[in-house]
């Protein structure tokens, strides 16, 4: 597993404002795609492309284009939602899948409720959203389910990420042959006695949301 923690002072600028408390959701949700689009440029730079026959108003030459078979940006749910539309951006021909998960906060352990994905995924990238690499365990499911459906290659991008949670993510994938990445704005200090990232940015879903009473 590869970590790659962003260094750009566009992406700090905007994870500090996304930490403050007094960041209402209406901003959280604008800064959270823009930083989201800044992270996609960093975790698409091995995105698969072939070459491409074109004409320019000048002369025949030959570009790049995406390859077959198209990306897959798998958000977790409900949280990786509020990332889509700037990972989309950079990737607009990408196909999207979705996967609700949720962490039982007692046992810290992630479970599938929900899913909308190929039943086929042989030969496909795919790009997993999920806002808070906190303890790890749901995205390590996450990147077990799509790789038993055939996967070949995962990205994950995260806003946020704690040391215990990506040592825990490297432990759960020992052994699985699939190079996995993930990508993310920063490292953060560690995790507290509830298993949330200090000093983080609160839960990420109920500040792009609200909280539902």
């Amino acid at each position: 597993m590869r970590t790659h923690v962003v260094d750009h002072p566009l992406v700090a600028h905007k994870l500090t404002v996304l930490r403050d408390q007094h960041t209402d959701s209406p901003t959280f949700r604008r800064l959270a795609d823009e930083l989201v689009t800044l992270l996609a440029y960093e975790a698409t730079r091995e995105v698969r492309v072939e070459p491409d026959d074109i004409v320019t108003p000048v002369a025949p030459m030959t570009g790049t284009k995406l390859a077959s078979p198209k990306p897959l940006v798998v958000p977790i749910l409900r949280a990786g939602l509020g990332m889509l539309d700037g990972m989309m951006r950079l990737l607009p021909t990408a196909e999207v899948g979705f996967l609700g998960m949720v962490r039982n906060e007692e046992t810290l352990e992630a479970a599938t409720y929900a899913e909308r994905l190929p039943d086929d995924l042989s030969g496909r990238q795919c790009y997993v959203l999920d806002p808070m690499l906190a303890t790890g365990g749901t995205l390590a499911a996450a990147i077990r389910f799509l790789t038993d459906r055939g996967a070949d290659h995962i990205t994950c991008v995260c806003l946020l990420a704690a040391p215990e949670g990506c040592d825990n993510l490297e432990r759960a994938l020992e052994g699985l042959e699939v190079p996995v990445t993930v990508v993310t704005a920063a490292m953060d200090e560690r995790l507290n006695e509830k298993g949330y990232i200090v000093p983080g940015l609160g839960d990420a879903g109920d500040r792009l949301y609200g909280v539902a009473g």
